[in-house]
């Protein structure tokens, strides 16, 4: 099981969390139908390239990466999205496009949109598409230590900017 990596490491630093399990979801959006969870609450992973190197980008699942905001955000001269075939064997046993926000985990640098601070729990996929983990974002911030920067614009279908 894909999030037995990331429980290891919740436990390791006393985070309280829930796991939940949900049918089969591919897209952010899908996801947090199906765990019932605002799509403002769930935390997508996106993988970008800055200047060539691959980094996290975390946002809500109801937004979406505004690359230029990224290039300055991150210091980069370059900001573009991940091809999957750059990415999908980096993650050990967890399915392409389920990563869980962990950078830290696999030597990423990560991207925070500072949307994702506004509520005390977040969720996300946790390696598998039909898991998700929610925690404290304090939690998620304290572990992750993530660049936080303003990088996500609302996509049309987000009714709660």
């Amino acid at each position: 099981m894909p999030v037995n990596r990331l429980r290891k490491f919740l436990d390791e630093n006393d985070v309280k969390y829930v796991t939940m399990r949900h049918s089969p979801a591919y897209t952010a959006q899908e996801v947090a139908a199906s765990a019932h969870i605002p799509g403002k609450e769930l935390a997508k992973t996106v993988m970008v390239k800055l200047d060539g190197k691959l980094a996290m980008a975390v946002l809500p699942a109801s937004r979406a990466v505004d690359f230029d905001m990224l290039e300055k955000a991150s210091g980069a001269t370059e900001a573009s999205l991940a091809e999957e075939d750059e990415f999908r064997d980096l993650f050990g046993n967890c399915d392409t496009g389920a990563m869980p926000p962990f950078g830290n985990l696999y030597n990423f640098p990560v991207f925070s949109d500072p949307h994702l601070a506004e509520d005390e729990e977040i969720a996300f996929s946790a390696g598998s598409h039909a898991e998700v983990v929610r925690m404290p974002y304090a939690d998620f911030e304290r572990l992750v230590q993530p660049k936080v920067a303003p990088f996500a614009t609302p996509t049309p279908s987000d009714q709660n900017p």
